[in-house]
């Protein structure tokens, strides 16, 4: 049985204690960008009627209600977290949606999926990966439920490569972001936020992690500049 490290007790009870006010700091930190970001992600995807699909980290939902928004109405979707006070917003979120009964939560962390292998149509997971503490069991076991020819869709913030934009967006997220994050919530979640970006690999170096933990076909787009990227890996269909 996978047991949660000391470091991913930390991370969740730090999601745990801002899950109340994550949609709202999302939308002011990120000035409404990250919507775009979603959707976009989430068109990667090529979801068949009937098709089943999982969100990793799916938090207060907005992925996997976007993924419903854009699957037919036979898609159903399994939204996962190892944060409970995340599904608890999310649950709230769902009962108000028109796509709420599409979509089952269930509460695990990515390093341990709670489901057979070869089992997804598609695999999502947005601005979580680098919360991840194992990450390459994380992505052994996307590869693992997914079906032969499943793709995961990953959408997470990187490095912009433009070096004047890089230091502007560097200040903002050292500087500027955990001050207004703790006016509206808690200061040290938002201190995490831009020290687990700048600790994330660089788009090359975690499109070859997703390769060596059995994707095949990874390719990455860059987003804003490059403050976000989706990640785009296939499971081998042999």
């Amino acid at each position: 049985m996978y047991q949660i490290s000391d470091k991913g007790r930390g991370v969740r009870q730090m999601f745990d204690d801002i899950s109340g006010r994550y949609d709202l700091l999302n939308r002011v930190l990120s000035l409404g960008i990250d919507r775009r970001w979603r959707r976009f992600a989430v068109s990667q995807l090529s979801i068949p009627k009937n098709g089943l699909v999982l969100d990793i980290a799916t938090g207060t939902c907005d992925v996997a209600l976007e993924v419903a928004a854009q699957t037919d109405p036979s898609v159903k979707i399994i939204g996962e977290d190892f944060t409970q006070g995340m599904l608890v917003q999310g649950q709230i979120k769902l009962k108000q949606s028109p796509f709420g009964e599409r979509i089952m939560l269930v509460n695990a962390p990515c390093e341990a999926i709670p489901h057979p292998d070869n089992c997804f149509d598609g695999v999502t997971i947005a601005f979580g990966i680098r919360n991840v503490v194992d990450r390459e069991a994380g992505l052994r076991e996307m590869v693992r439920v997914l079906k032969p020819g499943g793709r995961a869709v990953i959408l997470e913030f990187s490095h912009p490569k433009n070096q004047l934009f890089r230091s502007i967006y560097y200040f903002y997220f050292q500087k500027v972001l955990p001050t207004i994050g703790g006016l509206l919530s808690k200061r040290s979640a938002y201190q995490y936020l831009p020290d687990s970006v700048l600790e994330f690999p660089a788009q090359k170096n975690f499109a070859a992690m997703m390769t060596a933990a059995g994707f095949a076909r990874v390719q990455y787009v860059d987003l804003t500049y490059g403050i976000a990227t989706v990640y785009v890996g296939d499971k081998p269909r042999e």
